[in-house]
């Protein structure tokens, strides 16, 4: 029985990760909080359009219009914004901070690919425009219910999931070099260590952990690719000369862990 509700991906670099279903109680929890933020700021909006409620007559009067013509206008801007606040809010986190929002954060639950990549613009987007949807008669609750993934209908739209936070081992489950000891100051003086997700340090950490069981050939190529892709994402211009692939992917273990 698999009773945290675990799953297995492999990556295209051939690195198998498991992550762990971020359970309903944990996203309602999230989403309670969520609606808390949203309704602060739903509440300054409502204080904002009462202050043009009260002034119609005047704003009539200024632009030529019936009174009961800047009612409807107001009313009808006012449903806009509310609705662009509410879809807005979850595109603009789970884009920025990807895949968290301000209770997704809180809780230490993350939406991502069905892949396991970080979540795009596009499926946020698509995410956020289903939830009224699934907010009617609790529709998403069920399919979250029924379903093997626990993916509301906007998630199966989107082809995204929500998992739980991944957190990087500060253990001795693998030894590293001295060289990669002395490389790790540089590592956290020159990069932006932060961009690496907890995914992409558990990739990392696979590696680490399986690359003595591997061919010298096969090994010598994934680490090749870990380390091109690591480089890109933390910010790093070039891996500094002399340093091979096994020592910068090391060094970077060792940075990640400090700072997390």
């Amino acid at each position: 029985m698999d009773f945290f509700n675990q799953f297995k991906i492999e990556t295209p670099e051939s690195v198998e990760l498991e992550f762990t279903l971020a359970g309903i109680g944990n996203s309602v929890y999230a989403f309670v909080i969520d609606m808390i933020v949203l309704g602060l700021i739903i509440t300054i909006l409502l204080i904002i359009a009462a202050f043009f409620l009260f002034n119609i007559p005047i704003i009539s009067s200024l632009f030529g219009i019936e009174e009961e013509q800047v009612s409807l206008w107001i009313l009808a801007i006012q449903f806009f914004i509310i609705f662009a606040t509410y879809v807005g809010y979850f595109v603009l986190f789970e884009t920025l901070w990807q895949g968290e929002t301000p209770g997704k954060r809180f809780v230490k639950i993350r939406v991502i690919q069905d892949n396991g990549r970080p979540i795009t613009l596009q499926q946020a987007t698509l995410r956020a425009l289903f939830r009224p949807v699934d907010d009617l008669f609790f529709l998403g609750l069920l399919f979250v219910i029924l379903g093997k993934r626990e993916k509301r209908i906007g998630d199966w739209v989107a082809g995204t999931l929500i998992i739980q936070e991944a957190k990087g081992k500060k253990g001795t489950d693998l030894t590293v070099s001295q060289e990669a000891e002395n490389l790790t100051k540089y590592l956290q003086n020159n990069t932006d260590l932060s961009r690496l997700l907890p995914e992409d340090f558990a990739t990392l950490r696979r590696y680490l952990q399986r690359r003595d069981e591997m061919f010298t050939e096969a090994r010598m190529e994934l680490a090749r690719k870990l380390a091109y892709q690591v480089k890109d994402i933390i910010g790093l211009q070039e891996i500094p000369e002399g340093t091979t692939s096994n020592l910068f992917l090391e060094a970077v273990y060792l940075a990640y862990q400090k700072q997390v």
